[in-house]
């Protein structure tokens, strides 16, 4: 079937967003406008530009306000800003009331989504085993504003819906509390993204590791994320995205 072309509104032209552009334009598509991640009038540049979906990889501070445009203005999103989650239910039902389009992902690598699967059936596996202790470890370049990273918060999820002994998860330690999951958090130079879950017992230790060698993975992953979703009107994941293609 032949994808639509899009005509993409660009918000965020950090290292993910000019990884955007570059898989956007050898795919066919057009870069209608490009925004940084500052405060801007995305209604006047919907109406100038009229792009037919939005990329909105920004930050915690603006990514909420940014998308509670686009919906006002009718333009699909697609969304790779982590750390605003808070106030997922309040976007959904924006979405809900303006007849809109959002497709979410903490991260859009295919890769990284099978991790996902495998750390849940890990955690199914191991609930009977309390001898294995579990942590998540990831490690991002020094820009990145959110600690931990959506990435790692979504493995921890993960691992809980199978872990009826993990309730939340804790930043670098569990501080004595058994039943949260300790995420260990690094900020390196030039790190694209590592994430690492580990289930460890006295007698031996489980890993499952996501290396990325650089963003082209996640880039692809978000434009194929943009072709699918046009036409489409709800809220959709990278599960829902990933179902269609098996």
């Amino acid at each position: 079937m032949k994808k639509s072309k899009l005509h993409i509104l660009l918000i965020g032209y950090g290292k993910m967003g000019k990884a955007i552009e570059t898989v956007a334009l050898q795919r066919g598509h057009n870069i209608s406008a490009i925004v940084s991640d500052r405060q801007i009038d995305l209604e006047h540049i919907c109406r100038s530009y009229h792009p037919n979906i939005a990329f909105e990889f920004t930050s915690p501070a603006s990514a909420v306000n940014n998308l509670e445009m686009l919906l006002d203005a009718g333009i699909p999103v697609v969304c790779g800003s982590t750390g605003w989650l808070s106030q997922w239910d309040a976007i959904r039902a924006k979405v809900q009331e303006q007849n809109g389009t959002l497709f979410y992902a903490s991260n859009f690598s295919p890769g990284v989504n099978l991790m996902f699967k495998m750390a849940e059936i890990a955690g199914r596996f191991f609930n009977s085993m309390p001898e294995y202790e579990v942590s998540v470890e990831e490690i991002h370049h020094t820009e990145k504003k959110d600690i931990p990273s959506g990435t790692a918060i979504t493995l921890a999820q993960k691992i809980m819906s199978g872990m009826d002994r993990k309730k939340t998860w804790t930043i670098n330690e569990n501080k004595g509390d058994d039943a949260a999951i300790p995420i260990h958090a690094q900020r390196l130079p030039d790190v694209p993204g590592t994430h690492k879950v580990s289930f460890s017992s006295p007698i031996d230790t489980l890993e499952i590791s996501h290396i990325a060698h650089n963003r082209m993975g996640f880039a692809t992953g978000a434009v194929q994320a943009a072709e699918w979703v046009l036409g489409k009107k709800g809220v959709y994941l990278m599960e829902d995205f990933l179902r269609d293609q098996f």
